[in-house]
């Protein structure tokens, strides 16, 4: 891998590709759920070893509520369970875990689970863990215009003023994407954020997706130069 200072601060991965692993198994949908449960464990192990100070995940879009009932039912249920059981690693690698997108909308019982593992975790001082619930980039940037609305914010409205008041609010913006599964797209996802955003897009399948896949990702961002508009 390429010097240690091209590890980019803040990595976002959109996870995606766990149906069709399922599918070309034959196999139920929720089992490549549960399949990409590992995946998030071997990244974050991953991130944690590369002193990746932030890693965030799309873990559920707010277009996801279409899919059919006992899909996202089982993607709730495992969610519950994943947070549960991972607490101890979290714990054990100093890893900071946070929710962030509309919670409001999913049952008492996983907003009191979200709420403890994020207490409990609040002290850690390693890598940061994000993971993105019922979120979109639409939806993130209209509550922020919302939140101004109600705050009478006066003047012209400044990208910070935007900025500030994101669910993503004092966490840096993404230095790198990955997006797994071969498509090549974003999918309404940190719309605002990706602004300068390095892309990656790997064909592996987000079940398929682990420490190896990681790292060349990381080496395709190591050789890159960004300018930010700049010569």
């Amino acid at each position: 891998m390429e010097q240690l200072s091209k590890i980019p601060t803040h990595v976002t991965i959109i996870m995606d590709g766990n149906g069709r692993w399922a599918k070309m198994r034959g196999m139920d949908r929720l089992e490549g759920h549960k399949a990409g449960v590992e995946s998030v464990r071997a990244c974050t192990e991953f991130a944690v070893e590369k002193n990746i100070k932030y890693l965030s995940l799309f873990a559920f879009s707010t277009e996801n509520w279409g899919r059919p009932t006992e899909e996202v039912e089982g993607l709730w249920a495992l969610m519950f369970k994943a947070i549960e059981m991972e607490l101890k690693t979290l714990l054990k690698n100093n890893v900071r875990f946070l929710v962030l997108g509309n919670l409001s909308m999913l049952s008492e019982k996983l907003q009191q689970a979200i709420a403890s593992t994020v207490e409990k975790t609040k002290e850690c001082t390693g890598t940061t863990l994000i993971v993105m619930l019922n979120y979109s980039g639409k939806w993130d940037i209209t509550q922020a215009a919302q939140r101004l609305l109600e705050e009478r914010v006066q003047g012209p409205i400044t990208e910070e003023d935007i900025s500030s008041r994101l669910v993503t609010a004092n966490i840096p913006e993404p230095d790198l994407m990955i997006r797994t599964s071969g498509e090549m797209r974003i999918s309404n996802y940190m719309l605002w954020q990706t602004a300068y955003t390095e892309f990656y897009f790997a064909d592996v399948l987000w079940p398929d997706f682990r420490k190896p896949e990681f790292a060349e990702a990381l080496e395709s961002f190591a050789k890159r130069d960004r300018r930010y508009g700049k010569v």
